[in-house]
């Protein structure tokens, strides 16, 4: 992962990671390669031995009780919240964000000196649909029951008592996370969903680098919600041909219906990612799907 610490402003600071799944990992051993000094909040007991084995401080616990509080450090710096529901249907959402974000902002209110809090939500809040461009002026207001939870839970964050920030993320990609790769290779014969409809993705490694720019930069950042998605404006058969033509293989056709475990109608919509671009001069290491994807062939 190459990631660049502006002016090394993470060294000597305490970072407090809530989630330490996929992104959260990645953000706390990046944290402490940096010279920060990293906690880590996981349900996980395996991925806690592992980040132990990093030099990671870790409390193993559940997010949404407030067990952990006497356990978390004392005026961190920064706060990271990128949990995941973990399963559980809509009981799952709600306990892993909404009540966990709750329990956060509750220790939140118990220190003097609350730090940045950057929360990692989702771009399925959007209810924009038929190929439109997204920003961040527009309505969140989808009404799908998930994307419901997860407004309440920026609605809960946004009255923590220091600075924070809402990073708004398109589906997520990277080293051992590639969905579509995985169905290629494993030749399925079909791709659910529809072809024709725009496909929003972000790297972890830029995922990570929005992050650390939103900390960075605290007086552009605060009390501020960004859009992370890459430059691409690729529809899924664009990403689904370029793929299979990497691997020799013909495109396999799109099932015209989601995934299961996916909401039912999938909405059409270009993420715009120009607001984060412009106010933290943020750019994508890997700004397509091409440069993303070839890196993990590559890999």
């Amino acid at each position: 992962m190459k990631l660049v610490f502006a002016h090394g402003f993470l060294q000597g600071m305490q970072l407090f990671v809530v989630g330490a799944g996929y992104v959260g990992r990645r953000v706390a051993t990046a944290a402490l390669r940096a010279g920060a000094s990293v906690t880590a909040l996981t349900r996980n007991p395996a991925t806690a031995e592992s980040l132990r084995a990093q030099g990671v401080g870790v409390i193993v616990a559940d997010l949404a009780t407030d067990s952990w509080h006497t356990q978390a450090p004392g005026n961190p710096d920064f706060v990271l919240n990128c949990v995941s529901s973990g399963g559980g249907g809509i009981a799952g959402y709600e306990h892993s964000y909404l009540n966990g974000a709750r329990s956060l902002r509750r220790w939140g209110e118990s220190l003097s000196r609350p730090g940045h809090l950057i929360y990692t939500g989702s771009t399925s809040v959007y209810l924009q649909d038929g190929g439109v461009t997204v920003d961040e002026s527009m309505p969140a207001e989808s009404g799908e029951p998930r994307a419901r939870i997860l407004r309440d839970t920026e609605d809960t964050l946004r009255s923590w008592p220091g600075p924070w920030t809402l990073l708004r993320l398109a589906g997520i990609y990277g080293p051992g996370r590639h969905h579509l790769l995985d169905g290629l290779r494993t030749r399925h014969p079909t791709v659910p969903g529809r072809g024709g409809h725009h496909l929003n993705l972000i790297h972890v490694d830029d995922i990570a680098s929005a992050i650390i720019a939103a900390w960075a930069q605290p007086k552009a950042s605060a009390t501020r919600v960004f859009n992370v998605a890459d430059n691409s404006r690729a529809t899924k058969a664009d990403v689904v041909t370029w793929l299979a033509d990497r691997l020799g293989q013909t495109t396999p056709p799109f099932t015209g219906i989601s995934a299961p475990g996916r909401r039912a109608h999938m909405p059409d919509r270009i993420i715009s990612n120009d607001l984060l671009k412009r106010t933290l001069g943020w750019s994508p290491q890997y700004p397509t799907f091409r440069e993303g994807y070839a890196a993990i062939l590559e890999a």
